[in-house]
């Protein structure tokens, strides 16, 4: 259990791992959305654990904090995961059906929810501001782009607070007459709040965080993600925390593939990366001369995008709608 800063000494804080930023805000509820929360119940570690399990072959290892910096960035730098996952942390959370379904994917921690088979089920769902319903996205499946007009939000928001007002009704309804909660509950929606444990060591927290602080997460578990990492990590392991936003947040990635294409538009050869790129598969055409959609060749160009260099075959590209 973290303890209250100043009962120990800081020799003895520093060889236990411990963080008076964190130790400040045990206990604190974070709020998310509208009635969601993260709050820390406890830890282990800090980038001090990090540092000694890196340099377990010299003891204490040196003192100067510039030192155990720069490896703690080498580490993440070139993903040396062990001495991450030295640190751990328990968390408390309460977010929508919805969300924690995303969440729980990851199966990399410890997990105990709240159980409304025991208990009764949280009386709270997530609310949509009129302005707040996205629009499906046209090019992933998976995602939206936009904003319907608030008007028609207004209309929709109506309908979902009718909704969880009668499912609610329906669920206590149940209960009055006898029914079991394990089945009274089967109708509430996604949008109801659950609560849970979640404890996680720091090197699989991060990957969470880098997968669902990206731009492509869904709105609502990047609210999460973005809380956890922006409050709560940066306090508890500032040095990973730091290396992490530098090296892996906003990353580039380019496979092999990609990187040979690259090189030769560098190189000033656009009609060798042509030539590469219609080898790889990326430049098929259709029979009105449109390129066939390619999620592999989209992927690059948006690569390309964000370093400033043109497509050499962006003249001519058409997307096909069909795919």
């Amino acid at each position: 259990m973290a303890e209250i800063p100043g009962d120990r000494s800081p020799a003895e804080r520093l060889h236990r791992g411990s963080s008076a930023d964190l130790d400040a805000i045990l206990g604190l509820e974070f709020r998310v959305l509208d009635e969601g929360f993260v709050r820390v119940v406890d830890y282990m570690g800090s980038d001090a654990s990090i540092v000694q399990a890196a340099r377990v072959s010299y003891g204490a290892g040196t003192k100067r904090t510039s030192d155990d910096e720069a490896l703690i960035r080498y580490l993440i730098r070139h993903a040396h995961t062990t001495p991450l996952e030295m640190c751990e942390i328990k968390l408390h959370v309460r977010v929508p059906m919805d969300c924690w379904r995303q969440w729980i994917r990851h199966r990399t921690a410890s997990v105990n929810e709240y159980s409304t088979r025991y208990s009764l089920a949280i009386d709270a769902c997530q609310k949509t501001a009129h302005d707040g319903w996205r629009v499906q996205s046209s090019g992933n499946r998976q995602g939206s782009q936009g904003l319907l007009p608030p008007e028609i939000g207004a209309r929709l928001s109506a309908v979902e607070t009718q909704l969880h007002e009668n499912a609610r009704a329906a669920y206590e309804d149940r209960l009055a007459a006898g029914v079991a909660r394990e089945q009274a509950r089967k109708d509430l929606p996604l949008s109801n709040y659950t609560e849970a444990y979640w404890k996680i060591d720091l090197h699989n927290l991060l990957h969470f965080l880098g997968l669902r602080m990206d731009s492509h997460a869904q709105f609502e578990i990047r609210e999460y993600a973005r809380l956890i990492g922006n409050e709560i990590v940066s306090r508890w392991c500032p040095l990973a925390w730091r290396a992490f936003v530098d090296y892996r947040l906003g990353e580039l990635r380019l496979s092999r593939l990609e990187v040979e294409v690259l090189g030769l538009i560098l190189r000033g050869d656009p009609d060798a990366a042509i030539a590469k790129a219609e080898a790889i598969g990326w430049l098929k055409l259709l029979s009105d001369g449109s390129l066939v959609a390619s999620r592999e060749r989209a992927e690059f160009e948006l690569h390309l995008l964000e370093l400033g260099v043109r497509a050499p075959w962006a003249p001519v590209r058409a997307e096909s709608p069909n795919l």
